[in-house]
């Protein structure tokens, strides 16, 4: 029976960046995938799920070498930050104000875990199982036993990283608290009359907030909050109306659009109630998927994998047992609280402008307002946003 360091099951954008992180402290992991990535071409249309990555994202992914083969791929880079309710309310960041190039890129998800993938492949530290699947796992004094679909492993930690319905985490026995939001989202890739913008933007109603965010080329990626109701019956549309649909409701400065590709989800929050017990730790989305409205999902998950290589790396240069209960659970204390704080927030943005009273949107748009007036205060926000 093989033994391992670590055992990391996913190797999607999070997984794979937290296998990634602990095989360049020296650790010998092993990562169970169920599924190849399939290969980029040039030709292939965007896909629908992508991210606004930060620029501490950003640095992470320099740091495991996969920003380069992004950079050869495709990749949309912004510079503003579009926030309104009305107009005399519109709020604008700008990454010139906290001296920075640009705020973050858009990317296709699966480019993210497409460019870490070959990483994996070309480590010397990591062995990649795929196709893989864990069956189940068995938590020892000093080690962890893994049944997978076709062998068994021993490891002294197992990180969960295997999305919003862990079997990880069930496995372990880790319990969640969570609920499904009134709102479901659209994706919608359209091609824009207008060329390439640098700004993303989001301006919200009562029914929830519209969003645009710039792709390559003359494309973008429409995000569209409604009612469960709203979002079947615009999904049903040919792709013909509900480009009148866009057209109607969308701010006008979008243009004219033609819609390329559609697909909804429903909006839920989930919180593991611990993200470590024993030699199993949760990472990314099993730990915690919150409402999209920023777009901080993914960003999330990588202050996960930079707290824990922190954790790690910090007791290996103390000579401190890496792998001991105490040392894991210094994860837990940076990134629980943190993540708690920022889901609270986007609960409290999403209730708040939700709301039908008068007073509470004279509230809302005094308070866009008043960040302009400040500053200092807006850049702080804009660089927490950032990660820097």
């Amino acid at each position: 029976m093989k033994q391992f360091d670590c055992v990391v099951v996913g190797a999607g954008m999070v997984g794979a960046a937290s296998a990634l992180s602990l095989a360049e402290l020296g650790l010998k992991v092993a990562v169970i995938e169920k599924h190849t990535p399939v290969a980029f071409s040039a030709e292939q249309a965007f896909d629908l799920r992508v991210s606004a990555i930060s620029l501490a994202s950003e640095q992470l992914l320099q740091q495991l070498g996969a920003w380069q083969q992004l950079q050869q791929w495709r990749m949309c880079p912004y510079k503003r930050l579009g926030v309104s309710e009305c107009q005399s309310s519109y709020t604008e960041f700008d990454a010139s104000d906290i001296g920075q190039a640009h705020l973050g890129h858009i990317i296709e998800n699966r480019l993210i875990q497409l460019s870490l993938w070959q990483r994996l492949q070309q480590h010397s530290n990591i062995t990649l199982l795929c196709p893989e699947s864990l069956i189940k796992l068995e938590q020892h004094a000093t080690e962890v036993e893994l049944t997978l679909t076709s062998k068994k492993l021993r490891s002294k930690i197992v990180i969960g990283a295997d999305g919003a319905n862990s079997y990880v985490r069930k496995l372990a026995n880790i319990g969640t608290t969570g609920w499904g939001y009134a709102q479901s989202a659209m994706l919608i890739n359209v091609r824009t009359e207008k060329s390439q913008q640098d700004i993303t933007w989001q301006q919200f109603f009562q029914t929830g907030p519209l969003a645009m965010l710039p792709m390559p080329g003359s494309f973008a990626s429409l995000v569209w909050y409604q009612t469960k109701d709203e979002i079947k019956r615009l999904s049903a549309l040919a792709n013909s109306s509900l480009e009148q649909e866009v057209m109607q409701h969308f701010p006008s400065k979008l243009g004219r659009i033609e819609v390329i590709n559609k697909a909804a989800f429903p909006l839920t929050r989930r919180h593991a109630n611990q993200y470590h017990k024993g030699r199993v730790l949760l990472l990314g989305d099993a730990a915690h998927t919150i409402n999209p409205m920023a777009g901080q999902g993914v960003n999330l998950g990588f202050k996960d994998v930079k707290a824990l290589q922190h954790v790690i790396a910090q007791a290996i240069g103390n000579g401190e047992s890496w792998q001991q209960a105490d040392v894991l659970a210094r994860y837990q204390q940076k990134r629980r609280t943190d993540n708690l704080l920022m889901m609270t927030a986007m609960d409290a943005l999403y209730l708040s402008f939700g709301h039908v009273s008068p007073l509470v949107k004279l509230a809302r748009n005094a308070g866009l307002t008043m960040v302009n007036k400040l500053p200092k205060l807006k850049n702080k926000a804009l660089a927490y946003a950032c990660g820097i």
